[in-house]
């Protein structure tokens, strides 16, 4: 996949089949579009584009209004997703910046100079609830009318929904032949709809395999392995550190894991997510979320360096508790050895 920073580049392509969004997560009604999106390209010829932000919307009005609440708790970093695009088979994706130009952008504007001028489209496929540009003034039938007037096709997508958070049926299927361009009926069950707000409200709640299902995947994080206190040496329990690039995470606490990258099989492990409240202001990550990982058997083979510098994805399976803030290095040992030895047992009983 290739991907570009804002449309002004001599390598995008002329033309493209296009959707847009934050696609934070790319969970499974995401996948869903994406799907669409790259089988509408391949009819016309042209290649499959996601236009997508950085930072979120929400961030950037968060700031604007001082009022840090209102910024949406983050499931993935911007890495992880452009990785699950790329991973849905997506040709190309266009990182626009969210900024205060692009905020007061009138919707005519946003189509003439971005769709048509920008990106060429051809086919631009949107969410059952997209708007765009200034105050969200943009709506589908505005959409759908410039599309009649510059040549490209306009269709959404409804809700995609799964039967239960705790099973792997799917219900969410293709409307009938000559049902229109709307996707993803129900079935008449009641069903929970996919969407990016279910997925941080699941992780919110430690409900890892809930998330699991509503992404299509364990959820994980990847990155480069940093340098960090270096206290794991003291207390025998060396751990893997991943910055996770956003203030605000959907998930925090300590989880069961599996590590991917280091050897040619996962490696079981404990990780901390989160601000580590035992920690004093001399952490070198002090202030940054951090995501520390824990191999419960560290490979011989690796030597006690062999992490450093590697990208590695860790797959956050099962929560374990919240963090806690121990009072000094004895306590916080003790519960690192209680973490490690419920992991060991929760892994155990599923094998």
């Amino acid at each position: 996949m290739q991907i570009f920073r804002g449309f002004h580049h001599p390598k995008l392509a002329k033309a493209c089949a296009l959707t847009i969004g934050n696609f934070d997560g790319v969970h499974r009604g995401h996948q869903a579009m994406l799907a669409l999106l790259k089988n509408e390209a391949r009819h016309r010829g042209v290649p499959s584009c996601v236009m997508t932000f950085e930072p979120h919307p929400r961030d950037f009005f968060a700031e604007q209004h001082q009022q840090p609440d209102l910024a949406p708790a983050r499931i993935a970093t911007l890495r992880d997703k452009l990785n699950e695009l790329a991973a849905c088979g997506v040709d190309q994706c266009v990182v626009l910046p969210f900024d205060q130009a692009f905020a007061s952008q009138q919707p005519q504007a946003f189509i003439e100079e971005v769709l048509v001028k920008g990106l060429g489209v051809k086919y631009v496929l949107v969410g059952d609830d997209f708007r765009f540009g200034a105050k969200r003034a943009g709506d589908y039938a505005m959409l759908d009318a410039a599309g009649t007037i510059h040549g490209f096709d306009v269709a959404r997508m409804n809700s995609y929904e799964v039967s239960s958070p705790h099973t792997r049926h799917l219900v969410s299927s293709l409307p009938p032949e000559g049902a229109g361009p709307a996707l993803g009926r129900s079935g008449g069950r009641s069903n929970l709809r996919v969407s990016s707000s279910a997925v941080r409200e699941a992780m919110g709640r430690g409900a890892m395999q809930e998330v699991a299902q509503l992404l299509g995947r364990p959820y994980a994080i990847s990155g480069h392995v940093v340098h960090g206190r270096k206290l794991g040496r003291e207390l025998n329990c060396r751990t893997l550190n991943l910055r996770f690039s956003h203030w605000k995470p959907a998930a925090s606490g300590i989880f069961v894991v599996q590590v991917h990258g280091l050897t040619d099989q996962p490696l079981a492990g404990v990780a901390n997510l989160g601000i580590r409240p035992s920690l004093d202001p001399s952490d070198v990550n002090g202030g940054r979320v951090l995501l520390e990982t824990h191999c419960l058997d560290w490979p011989a083979s690796l030597g006690a360096e062999g992490g450093y510098g590697k990208i590695i994805r860790v797959e956050l399976l099962h929560k374990l508790h919240d963090e806690l803030k121990y009072d000094g290095l004895d306590a916080l040992m003790q519960g690192i050895h209680k973490d490690c030895d419920d992991a060991r047992a929760w892994l155990a009983a599923r094998i």
